[in-house]
């Protein structure tokens, strides 16, 4: 039984120090991979020179919308540079966040479009955070309409979102909030995500899943989300090891576990 951490932040200063720890534990705990997420530029450098260094690691390149004031135009001149580059396997995390606003909302919509024309060009899936942004995000994802494909990131959209971002053709990654308690909105619609389209993350070091919510989070910590999933949906551990696996590795066309290159 294997797992893929399909989020997580490994350049974020908490692991400076212990990352071949972090590390080490994921793979004890059977977490083959884990796709590291870049949130700027600097970031996007970094997930890219990990990647490059451990076998277990793969990157993605991008500008958070909390960054998004930070672009400039060289941004995608350099960010295209870095798609070249071995193990990077997607354009994200991009989208829209207006909860926070650490961004203009305009600066936002323009940078997350201007990226998911890239991703279009580069023929690469996207990774999408949208928090309190449902419409102008449906709107952007709709532009691209059957050129660009990627995940919802630590979904927490409503089943009308849900139906929608599903008939664009993404995935639906969970993380560390569908073991909360008070989550029962989101436990709902864990039960009604198509098999084929689930994806699991930690998003770390962010939101770590029960019982160790309030601490730093890591790869390994995925398998606890993977068992509140499988209890939701009234099936086993494994089983849930093992489509999140497969649909990781098709969206993001990762080797699979033998070592084969996995292009479905």
């Amino acid at each position: 039984m294997y797992f893929i951490d399909s989020h997580a932040h490994l350049d974020d200063s908490q692991y400076t120090g212990d990352i071949d720890l972090v590390i080490g534990r994921a793979l004890k705990n059977n977490i083959r991979y884990i796709i590291s997420i870049a949130q700027d530029l600097d970031s996007s450098r970094k997930t890219v020179a990990l990647a490059q260094k451990y076998e277990s690691l793969f990157a993605t390149i991008g500008i958070h919308p909390h960054e998004a004031k930070t672009a400039q135009l060289e941004t995608y001149s350099v960010l295209r540079k870095l798609a070249g580059e071995p193990k990077v396997v997607a354009i994200g995390e991009i989208g829209l966040d207006y909860h926070y606003d650490h961004s203009p909302r305009e600066v936002q919509k323009e940078i997350f479009h201007e990226l998911m024309s890239l991703a279009n060009e580069l023929k690469l899936p996207v990774v999408i955070h949208s928090r309190e942004a449902e419409v102008d995000t449906l709107s952007i994802l709709n532009e691209f309409c059957g050129s660009v494909i990627g995940v919802m990131h630590c979904f927490s959209g409503n089943q009308d979102m849900l139906n929608q971002v599903l008939d664009l053709g993404y995935y639906i990654s969970i993380a560390g909030p569908v073991t909360f308690k008070k989550t029962t909105n989101l436990q709902k619609i864990v039960t009604i995500i198509p098999e084929d389209r689930l994806l699991i993350e930690t998003d770390s070091p962010y939101l770590a899943p029960v019982p160790h919510r309030g601490e730093r989070n890591e790869p390994a910590y995925v398998i606890g989300i993977a068992e509140k999933i499988a209890e939701l949906r009234n099936t086993t551990i494994d089983k849930i090891g093992s489509v999140t696996v497969n649909n990781t590795q098709r969206l993001f066309k990762l080797p699979t576990l033998d070592g084969k290159s996995c292009f479905g």
